[in-house]
């Protein structure tokens, strides 16, 4: 199917669905029947490369390992895949298995706090298994020292007993793929990074790629959406595809309880501001944040420990969850003295920015 916005028809039924997205759609029916939201985001996802919206660069790095790969007979390389939250690294893992037809073993790095459970793990693999690993940099460093052997020779030492009378026993693992996630490449060791034979990062989607996903989740929803509608909810969704599917979701909701079901322009406008999302992606905390830095303390600089007591949220929520949009939307700066409102962020909130002295560029460095 042409996902071209040209070519969009003013409403998406299940006559423009191909017949593989067909199949899923009254598996997808039944899921969301039963309230069961974590089975309709899995059921949305992507299930070949051909599929993925966006990411062309990536996309098609990781066709060319895959496919080399397969021509050899061999499992593929160790692929690290790294970026913001929601943008698809748990959908490309999927993605590797089902391409190589293999079976996916999925874990977490939180999940992996000592040696021992990874080298459980990892003695249960079968050849040219693909292993998951999300939020890699917070393995604990035994684990990313058992790692290490694990990815390079397939081999691990399992240590038995303690002090002089502890014997290490070789452990043989065959072949396999790691893909490893993570939010935060930069925390990752450097001997773990440079054991990946691939790594990719991931950017944000453009309006465009989040309206054809919008699109595409629609017709798989059996939902009547509008073009209209459907950039409306695209435009809101912050450059991230889950996003945009849950926006999505909660717009089809308001569609159904208080309209006629189509998500128009105005069924969304009206859907998107009862759920506190305005036109430019920013939710409540994003507001609150900008509100007091505005209005409390006259732009900034403000710290964040101070930002977030304001606002009545812990520190790691304002500075992982709403700061990074702000900072990429450019409506909030972060310098050495701490958080400063730009102008935008005063127009944002209808204000008028305070008459104030040019500030070195190089101030706005990160803290």
């Amino acid at each position: 199917m042409d996902w071209d916005d040209t070519d969009v028809d003013d409403e998406l039924t299940e006559a423009d669905l191909s017949g593989a997205e067909l199949s899923h759609l009254q598996r997808l029916t039944d899921a969301d029947a039963d309230g069961d939201e974590r089975a309709v985001e899995a059921a949305l996802r992507p299930k070949t490369l051909d599929e993925v919206v966006g990411q062309v660069r990536v996309r098609d790095q990781l066709g060319l390992v895959l496919e080399a790969a397969r021509r050899r007979g061999r499992a593929p390389d160790h692929v690290l895949l790294s970026g913001p939250p929601g943008l698809g690294k748990t959908t490309l893992a999927m993605i590797i298995a089902s391409e190589m037809s293999t079976p996916l073993r999925l874990t977490s790095g939180p999940a992996i706090t000592h040696a021992g459970d990874l080298a459980a793990i990892l003695s249960g693999l079968n050849e040219g298994d693909v292993l998951f690993i999300d939020e890699i940099h917070r393995m604990s460093r035994p684990a990313e020292e058992l790692l290490y052997m694990a990815m390079e020779d397939f081999r691990v030492d399992v240590i038995i007993g303690k002090g002089p009378g502890a014997t290490a026993i070789p452990i043989e693992i065959p072949p396999f793929t790691l893909v490893g996630a993570t939010t935060r490449a930069g925390l990752l060791p450097g001997p773990l990074r440079d054991r990946f034979g691939f790594t990719a990062h991931l950017e944000f989607y453009e309006p465009h790629e989040l309206d054809q996903i919008v699109h595409r989740s629609a017709g798989l929803l059996g939902v009547h959406l509008t073009a209209e509608g459907s950039s409306e909810i695209a435009g809101r969704s912050r450059g991230t595809p889950r996003i945009a599917n849950r926006l999505l979701r909660r717009v089809r909701d308001y569609a159904q309880v208080r309209a006629d079901g189509v998500l128009t322009l105005p069924v969304a406008q009206a859907a998107l501001e009862l759920f506190e999302v305005d036109e430019s992606g920013l939710d409540r905390l994003d507001r609150a944040v900008l509100d007091v830095l505005c209005r409390r303390f006259g732009g900034g600089p403000v710290g964040i420990s101070t930002l977030a007591v304001a606002v009545g949220e812990e520190r790691e929520t304002v500075e992982e969850v709403a700061e990074p949009f702000l900072v990429r939307t450019g409506l909030l700066a972060r310098t050495p003295r701490g958080r400063v409102a730009t102008p935008a962020a005063w127009h944002h909130l209808g204000l008028t920015p305070p008459a104030i002295p040019t500030i070195d560029s190089t101030l706005f460095d990160e803290v």
